[in-house]
């Protein structure tokens, strides 16, 4: 699983990256899935701003920035790999999906905190993911600062705040309702809360708290970095494409997704073949582009 995992994202963010990163493996917490891998530019004198992106939710795996694309731009990047909702069952966490969203907050306060130690801006840091890894990437960036300045945990005391959020062929809800409002028919999101999906469904006002606690458009606000959605795929299902594969990469759940940013208030960019952003050519525009400002 790990190495298709692996597969899946050289596929979506082009081939697999051929510079060794400058740290490989640092530990963010205690736990063996805690890891990040660290790439920097090796031309600019930084500090460098920072692409963080996410693995898989359901088994262990890095995200895989291409460094081909951004390095050469000036802009650092670290692939952050997850505890998974695997690892919280496993552990009889009540809330799967609360261990994954922690530690992608977790991860860009690391990062931040220890931005000297790899010549990085604390102050430009963007995170992202494609498919499953666009979830975290969406709590961290519209969620308000996790920051807690009574922490004993330094990296606990450091922002959160990040200054956009990439969203490759994501699905951007746990809650059971609303995708298949958004995407009928579609079944996507277990384990989040300890269930398969049709028990999640029948369950739903059950879960209703932990859903608006962690699910990222209920956290929505003025607040909110923007957001930049991409499918590769439009609003009819390609030929060759299964039903199922395309229904949980449908351009159908960032529609849902930009109404209920745009009525909160928050800039969400979204593109997909005959629907073009202004001001962006692509997500990865979008990103090059955010970053490059300065704060």
């Amino acid at each position: 699983m790990r190495l298709f995992a692996l597969f899946l994202a050289a596929v979506a963010f082009g081939a697999a990256p051929k510079v060794a990163p400058v740290a490989a493996d640092v530990s963010y917490g205690p736990h063996a899935h805690q890891l990040l891998d660290v790439y920097v530019p090796t031309k600019g004198a930084g500090p460098f701003p920072v692409l963080i992106w996410y693995g898989g939710l359901w088994q262990p795996s890095k995200g895989v920035p291409d460094t081909n694309r951004f390095l050469p731009q000036g802009i650092a990047q670290v692939g952050v790999e997850l505890r998974t909702m695997t690892d919280a069952i496993n552990e009889k966490e009540k809330t799967p999906v609360s261990y994954v969203m922690n530690d992608a907050v977790r991860a860009v306060q690391f990062i931040r905190l220890n931005a000297a130690r790899w010549n990085l801006d604390p102050n430009r840091i963007m995170v992202g993911g494609g498919s499953q890894g666009a979830q975290p990437a969406l709590y961290v960036g519209v969620s308000p600062d996790h920051a807690d300045a009574n922490s004993a945990d330094p990296v606990a005391r450091a922002s959160s705040r990040v200054a956009g959020v990439a969203a490759y062929r994501s699905q951007p809800t746990f809650d059971p309702k609303l995708m298949q409002e958004w995407v009928p028919g579609v079944k996507w999101g277990a384990p989040a809360f300890g269930v398969q999906f049709d028990e999640s469904l029948r369950r739903r006002d059950e879960f209703l708290p932990e859903i608006r606690k962690w699910s990222s458009e209920n956290l929505l606000h003025a607040g909110s970095a923007p957001i930049y959605f991409e499918n590769n795929w439009g609003l009819t299902q390609p030929e060759k494409v299964t039903e199922m594969d395309y229904k949980v990469h449908s351009p159908a759940w960032g529609v849902g997704y930009q109404k209920l940013a745009q009525k909160a208030g928050v800039t969400c960019y979204l593109k997909y073949p005959d629907h073009p952003t202004e001001g962006f050519a692509d997500i990865w525009d979008f990103i090059a582009k955010t970053l490059r400002k300065q704060p």
